[in-house]
């Protein structure tokens, strides 16, 4: 676990959970089990992400990946294990104070983008258009929402439960961190198609010719500058 979790990285969701529960007039210190818990949740979504039978990636943030260190094996049950401790670190945010009615609240919140409505979707969508031709914006956007910006959109939402904000301040917060999710799903994809063998990137994406969905793929490079616009 320690491998994935401390491995780097820009570290941009917990840091939302963590700006959210401050904007809303609480300290932040009340919202860092939580914070640890969405980075918790998010290296778990990066080792399976890398395994194989998903992307099959073999380097993450310049390192090898989870499963070429421990093999698949371990790195399922790693994943596994990283779920079950960001479940009980955001549950004993109530040794700190957060009333148990809040934590509640953000586990709900959190375990929903993680599932079948948001990450667990959209990377069953994203596997379903490998290969297909003529993957159009609106399977895209569906993948981009649910397997990216849920989490990221999550993140900013549990910090503002936990620190008490009013429900306009969380549906406010909500809409900007999907924003960014979707905005760095876009770049992401850019990415993917001009820096690939700088960035250290092997996956299914680049071995097998581009044929998984991305923004370039779908509107064409001259596009892509139109959609970032729009966010």
């Amino acid at each position: 676990m320690r491998y994935t979790l401390l491995s780097g990285g820009k570290c941009v969701r917990p840091m939302l959970c963590l700006a959210a529960c401050e904007l809303v007039g609480a300290q932040e210190s009340i919202a860092m089990p939580t914070a640890c818990a969405v980075e918790m949740l998010h290296a778990s979504s990066l080792i399976q992400d890398d395994l194989p039978c998903m992307d099959d990636d073999n380097l993450r943030r310049g390192k090898p990946t989870n499963h070429k260190v421990y093999g698949e094996d371990i790195s399922v049950l790693t994943a596994d294990g990283l779920i079950a401790l960001a479940v009980k670190k955001m549950a004993a945010s109530t040794f700190l104070g957060v009333p148990p009615e809040r934590v509640l609240r953000a586990i709900l919140e959190m375990t929903k983008a993680l599932g079948t409505e948001g990450l667990v979707a959209g990377q069953a969508a994203d596997l379903a258009g490998e290969g297909m031709s003529g993957v159009g914006l609106e399977h895209l956007e569906f993948i981009h929402i649910n397997k990216t910006a849920a989490l990221l959109e999550a993140s900013a939402v549990v910090g503002a439960i936990v620190g008490g904000g009013s429900d306009e301040e969380i549906e406010r917060l909500r809409k900007y961190a999907r924003c960014i999710g979707l905005m760095f799903q876009v770049v992401d994809d850019v990415l993917d198609v001009t820096k690939s063998s700088e960035l250290g990137k092997t996956g299914r994406f680049m071995r097998f010719g581009g044929r998984k969905a991305n923004v370039s793929e779908v509107l064409g490079s001259g596009e892509v500058e139109g959609v970032c616009g729009l966010y």
